[in-house]
Order: structure tokens, then sequence, then C-alpha cells
């Protein structure tokens, strides 16, 4: 996947939000603020003041280019992004706001797209359909253009494959094998490739199960469960705010404050990336704006714990679940006779060429651009 752009740059925490409607609440604030008020609400950088244009989105409503400190313009819906890893959070997508966007990546987010995100750190993947908006690690979309028109794969490595294995082998599918075959190593993260087509096949069922799992119903696909059992439930009430998350292994019981929620699995749990438990990090995102230290817009949240919130904590916790019982699978996944880099290079797959890693060019529509003007790109 040879073209890779570095995270978004929020610049300024109280844009995203774990629920649309804190970010509406705070958006609603800003723009009523006037001067200095406006100003320190705000929280500029030097890449984003109150008194600096930017381009419009792409892909968002236009309208927003003009500066904010003279007219803010209507609000922008919240977009779902992936905030952290496994946390799914909301974003006003306006430029003005965010330090540095990545338009690049804006333009080919759609229903088709996948986004990889292979962290700094030696870790796991990041698999997700939205759009990842913070210091996760670098980002590979699955696609160069919209529609999936073009696969973000080094030129002529889908046709090598489909000779050497006999099939039609998809951008998707080579996604679904990096998970099952790639590992985090010295050199970043690195997928050997078999030469082996019952290995190729074997990796895609485990791959495809992997990705079902992490992408979490997103795409129309359907949200993964647990088995009748051994899924989750609320078992006694959450309260209006909970303010610690603890856990009994033997009861597999998590407790939110006073209420709980049970079968949790001890894998669901146990479950960390980068040395960090996922549930705990959740759990503490959505506490952020009660802490004493938070002030301005990030101050701003629900008043009380949002029923949604405990949807996504029973969903969150299947899918934590359910990948704690596949990682031994995963672990254990041999990828038999390696494809010889040799190979590679006489098929023209390798190195990938210099065009191949930078965005594709963008020239069938226009996009606003600062001030109303519109670019050419």
């Amino acid at each position: 996947m040879p073209w890779a752009v570095s995270s978004l740059r929020l610049g300024r925490a109280w844009i995203a939000a774990p629920d649309p409607a804190t970010l509406r609440a705070r958006w609603a604030a800003l723009a009523a603020a006037e001067g200095a008020e406006r100003e320190r609400l705000f929280r500029p950088t030097r890449a984003r003041t109150p008194g600096a244009g930017a381009a419009a989105l792409p892909g968002q409503r236009a309208g927003s280019t003009a500066r904010f400190a003279d007219t803010p313009g209507p609000r922008p819906d919240p977009v779902r992004i992936l905030r952290e890893p496994f946390d799914e959070q909301w974003l006003l997508p306006d430029q003005r706001l965010i330090d540095l966007a990545r338009p690049e990546l804006w333009r080919v987010l759609d229903e088709q797209q996948l986004f990889v995100v292979e962290p700094a750190q030696p870790a796991e993947l990041q698999v997700t359909a939205h759009l990842p908006a913070g210091r996760l690690g670098r980002i590979r979309p699955l696609h160069r253009r919209p529609g999936g028109a073009e696969p973000n794969l080094a030129p002529g490595l889908q046709q090598l494959l489909g000779e050497r294995y006999g099939t039609w082998v998809t951008p998707e599918d080579v996604l679904c094998w990096i998970l099952a075959a790639g590992r985090p190593g010295p050199r970043g993260y690195e997928v050997p490739l078999t030469a082996d087509a019952a290995r190729w096949r074997a990796g895609l069922e485990l791959g495809h199960r992997v990705l079902s799992v992490r992408l979490r119903g997103a795409r129309g696909g359907e949200a993964p469960r647990l088995p009748g059992g051994r899924r989750p439930y609320v078992r006694s009430a959450l309260p209006a705010w909970p303010r610690e998350l603890s856990y009994d292994p033997e009861s597999e019981t998590l407790m939110v404050g006073s209420g709980s929620v049970s079968p949790v699995p001890a894998g669901a749990w146990e479950y960390e990336v980068q040395g960090v438990r996922v549930l705990e990090s959740w759990f503490t995102a959505r506490l952020a704006h009660r802490d004493p230290e938070a002030e301005g817009l990030d101050a701003m949240g629900p008043a009380e714990w949002p029923q949604g919130w405990t949807s996504e904590l029973l969903a969150l916790v299947t899918t934590l679940a359910l990948l704690s019982e596949l990682e031994p699978e995963r672990a254990a996944f041999e990828v038999g006779p390696a494809l010889a880099a040799a190979e590679l290079r006489a098929g023209g797959v390798l190195p990938p060429p210099d065009w191949a890693r930078r965005p594709a060019s963008v020239l069938d529509h226009q996009e606003e651009g600062p001030g109303g003007q519109f670019a050419l790109l």
C-alpha cells in the first residue's frame, strides 16, 4: 500500500467529542461569542486563528470558507471519525478549525473506502471505515480514488498474485491477508507473501473474519455478535454519571460506577493497544469534559451519561472479546513457503513507482477555496 498520509492534526480538542450533540452546542457557543471571547474559546494556533480563512473540506457543504471572525456560517454536520484505537467519536468537519486536515484523505472518503492505520510504535494495525483523526499513525487508504476505482496497491501486485494463486485477487483480499499474516517488526509493519495457494486461501478466510469484527457493522455489514448466553447486557442500571470503571474476573462483571455489565470476557477487559487497556481509554475519553482542569469549550458535554454510550460500550466489549478469541489463531498462522522478493522485482511490483506513493490527481470537480474562490486541483 504505497500511498501513505501522516495523521490529521486537529490542533484543538474541542472540535472532536464522543457525541454529536456536544459538538453542536460547542459550535453554537463559539458562533454566539464575539471579539476576545470568541478568540479565547477558539484557542488559536499558528496554523489556525479566527481571522484566517480556509478551503472547504472535500465532500463537505460549501459556504464555510470565510474568516470565522467575520462569519461562522452554517454549522457543519458532525461526521464519524476514529479518534483513538477502537474509539469512534465525532468531528466538526470545518477546515478553518482543523490545523492540518489532510484534504487528500477527505477526497477519497466514501462508502467503498477503508483506512489502515500503521502506528509509529510497533503495534497492531487499526482498520476503519471512518476517517482516522488524531495522532494514531500513518494512514493508508485502501483506494486511491472515490468509488474504489483504483487500489492503493503496488502496481502489478494483484495480477502477479492472481496468476500465482489461480484466482482473482481484490484489494480487500490483500487487506485481509495483511490482517492475517502481517506483524509489527523493526522496519515497520512487515507482510510476508506466501507462495502456496492453499495458505493464501487460509489467510483470506482468517483475515475476512478479523476484518468483519474490526469494521463493527460499518459499510452495511452485520455487527459482530457473541454466541447466545455470552452476549454482554446491562445487569444493573448505570448511574446518571459513572465516575470509575472496574472489573471482577470471577463473575466476568464490568462495573460502570454503580452499574454493571456482564458477561464481559477477561479477553475484552485485558485487551490493550500499546500498553493501554482499550476499555479504560474509551471510558476516560467520555469523562474528559468533567475534568476539573477542562475549560472553555472543552468543558462542555452531556449533563448525564447518554444511553447511546451504553450501547457503544456493549458493542466495544463484543468487538474486543471476539478479537481476543481470534488472536491465538492469528498468532499461530503460518505463511508457509514465502514468495521471494526477486519474483516481485521481476514482475515489476517492487519497488513501486514514485507516482504510486502520491495521491491521485483530482480534476473532475471544483472545490471552494478561501473566501469562496474555487481552486482547480
